[in-house]
């Protein structure tokens, strides 16, 4: 599509209501009609975001020789991630644009460190359990590495002895979630910790969803396993700011047991006319209006707002899954520990159920196995579970009074 820009230009008021016509269709995200995809705490928060994205629209936290507030933001950022998920004096961590570069740049590490001691690997391997989110096959296939999924136990966690009974020679890490994005379950981590010792290899844990908001679920008074640097096998994790830290979008954090471990992340290069160029993260340009947006979120809801969230997702969370326990033929699938959860059904088909949800105006997300839906509570959710409730009781009769079979829905990412 051939598109001439406008000679002119256009006014402001032009364009915004150009976009707002745009948006129409967008997801009706600020009603809570969704499950994934955005994570809104409130307004006030949002608005602390927009403001300090905007103070620093301009930087480029790839030069953080010359902006300095970037660099410091960055630095109390993550210091603050790792005193939450039990990192000693030795951890290092920085921030990346979310948590695919994250898992990324965690594989990089994993695979250079490998090159390093193991040279006798061709294509290093990473174990995983089937739950695993598809950024640890993307990091593989950009690395040249290899991913092999395990079936989940009976509990939907990882399953440790038929992980550990799939490492070769060839293996060099084992990848687990906490908690996984499709189901909600945090896997074993202490016992893959003691695999990862037991094998000599690299684990890393993929908290994006959890890492940041769970240390408050915990403090908040709920069962919530460890799954941090406090188990000595996790070598690497992965920590979504803009996820349950409610940060502006494209702020994730990737964080090491020590700075050298963190180094094997690092891309070197001097062979060019400006000389030495060194980055932790794969992009080059790295938005500072985005570590500013977590700075400053992070230390405007503090612990007691960050607390506040925790209870009210967990207790959000909790009325869900009572609310599907009580719908024939539903149950959620195991133990989800916090706010994340799955549901499905034996005698219901749940991509039907799912059609039916979306023709309501409801944004669900499918999984395709086990067959069912997936849901992520906010704090923009609390006010809504009973409606969502309501809709998919609705649609669970209609499926049952509809003998006419429908195509299955998958979700898209991209």
């Amino acid at each position: 599509m051939a598109i001439d820009l406008n000679i002119k230009g256009k006014t402001w008021e032009q364009l915004e209501a150009e976009m707002l016509e745009k948006s129409r269709g967008d997801l009706d995200w600020e009603h809570g009609r969704h499950s994934a995809f955005v994570w809104h705490a409130n307004d006030e928060v949002k608005e602390v975001a927009k403001k300090a994205y905007s103070m620093f629209i301009t930087t480029n936290g790839l030069g953080k020789s010359v902006f300095p507030s970037i660099r410091s933001m960055e630095e109390e950022v993550i210091a603050l991630v790792l005193n939450n998920l039990n990192g000693d004096d030795a951890a290092a961590g920085h921030m990346t644009s979310g948590g695919t570069e994250s898992i990324f740049l965690a594989t990089k590490a994993a695979r250079d460190r490998a090159r390093l001691l193991r040279p006798d690997i061709d294509v290093p391997e990473i174990v995983a359990p089937f739950s695993a989110h598809p950024g640890i096959n993307k990091a593989a296939h950009y690395l040249g590495m290899k991913v092999i999924r395990i079936p989940t136990g009976a509990d939907y966690g990882a399953d440790v002895e038929a992980m550990a009974q799939a490492v070769t020679d060839n293996t060099i890490m084992l990848y687990s979630s906490a908690p996984s994005f499709p189901m909600g379950i945090i896997d074993p981590i202490a016992e893959l910790g003691s695999l990862a010792i037991e094998k000599n290899l690299w684990l890393h844990v993929d908290a994006c969803v959890g890492g940041i908001l769970a240390p408050y679920v915990r403090q908040a008074g709920y069962d919530v396993p460890v799954f941090d640097f406090e188990i000595p096998g996790v070598t690497s994790m992965s920590a979504d700011l803009h996820k349950s830290g409610f940060a502006a979008k494209g702020a994730s954090s990737v964080l090491f047991r020590t700075q050298e471990l963190q180094e094997f992340s690092r891309f070197d290069f001097d062979d060019w006319p400006s000389g030495h160029y060194s980055s932790l993260t794969f992009t080059g340009t790295n938005p500072g209006g985005a570590i500013a947006a977590a700075w400053a979120v992070t230390n405007f809801l503090g612990v007691d707002g960050y607390l506040e969230v925790a209870r009210t997702v967990m207790e959000a969370k909790n009325k869900l899954a009572q609310g599907i326990a009580q719908i024939e033929g539903l149950h959620v699938w195991g133990q989800p520990e916090l706010w994340a959860l799955a549901y499905g059904s034996s005698t219901v088909d749940m991509f039907s159920v799912c059609r039916k949800m979306w023709g309501k105006g409801w944004m669900v997300a499918p999984n395709k196995q086990p067959p069912g839906i997936h849901f992520m509570t906010t704090p923009v959710h609390a006010p809504i579970i009973e409606d969502y409730l309501e809709a998919l009781t609705q649609s669970v009769h209609e499926v049952r009074a509809d003998s006419s079979s429908a195509a299955p829905i998958t979700p898209r990412y991209n």
